[in-house]
């Protein structure tokens, strides 16, 4: 019968850890924390798929991750919000602040009813709630940084940009959601239903060269980011992070998203790693 209802409220996508553009809960974590991120992650799983499901109504996914929330702050006790359940205890046992959840909540609610971005800046919002979070609540669980979350932020909005570049004719075709600021389309002669062709025009060519633009940008910010933290070890993962970031920029520009999904191939995501690594221990 739990099962039953977990099925009913949860809209499961099939992604799992190597969809992602991080690797999640590697071993260059220290494996005391490994499964305080694993949970955070199933649980941040959970409510995006939600969010991103094609068959779900708007109001019936906001209803769900209503619940999550809920759940969260232990006012939902069902069986059908386990993920949210063990992602609250794991707050209690880290004593992280609750606010990291909850701002991944706010943002794919958001995702529930809005399908375009007006400016950059209105992107770069919803990233600080659907992105940033993760990063946070990873600092926090590793004991933070010396100079806050900025270098983190802009690592995660990096990561988060990314991949809405990745799956930008995806994002449109299933869910009439477009990431590319309006403005940008409008100032490049590019219109949102050129995300239906098979292969980028020149318009829209220029609007994804300028998100990468920004997207290096950022990446330049996040560049300090493991030289700033107190773990060595996350220092590493983020240092990872950094080299599989730059790699699918470059990817991103010499490729076309329309074509087909710009991704690493696993011996180069496991190169990045490596390399990422070592240049945070040198």
């Amino acid at each position: 019968m739990a099962e039953t209802v977990v099925t009913s409220i949860e809209a499961p996508s099939g992604k799992d850890v190597a969809y992602e553009n991080f690797p999640v809960g590697s071993w260059l974590l220290p494996a005391r924390l490994r499964p305080h991120v694993a949970v955070f992650y199933a649980f941040a799983r959970a409510i995006d798929d939600i969010a991103d499901d094609p068959q779900l109504p708007p109001e019936e996914k906001i209803a769900r991750l209503t619940g999550f929330e809920a759940a969260l702050l232990g006012r939902e006790k069902r069986d059908g919000f386990a993920k949210a359940h063990a992602m609250r205890q794991t707050l209690a046992a880290s004593g992280i602040s609750v606010r990291h959840c909850l701002d991944l909540i706010s943002a794919f609610k958001q995702d529930a009813t809005q399908v375009r971005y007006r400016r950059w800046e209105d992107l770069i919002d919803y990233c600080n709630r659907s992105a940033a979070p993760v990063g946070r609540f990873l600092l926090d669980l590793h004991g933070g940084g010396r100079n806050g979350y900025t270098a983190a932020d802009a690592l995660c909005n990096a990561l988060q940009v990314i991949n809405q570049l990745q799956d930008c004719q995806e994002d449109y075709r299933l869910l009439n959601r477009v990431y590319l600021p309006c403005d940008w389309l409008a100032e490049a002669g590019a219109a949102v239903e050129d995300l239906d062709r098979p292969r980028t025009t020149p318009a829209l060519r220029h609007v994804i060269d300028r998100m990468l633009d920004a997207t290096d940008s950022l990446l330049a910010i996040a560049q300090r980011l493991p030289a700033e933290l107190k773990s060595r070890r996350l220092g590493m993962e983020s240092s990872a992070i950094l080299a599989i970031a730059r790699l699918l920029v470059q990817r991103l520009r010499a490729g076309d998203p329309l074509a087909g999904r710009v991704a690493l191939s696993k011996a180069e995501y496991a190169w990045c790693c490596v390399r990422g690594a070592g240049a945070a221990l040198r």
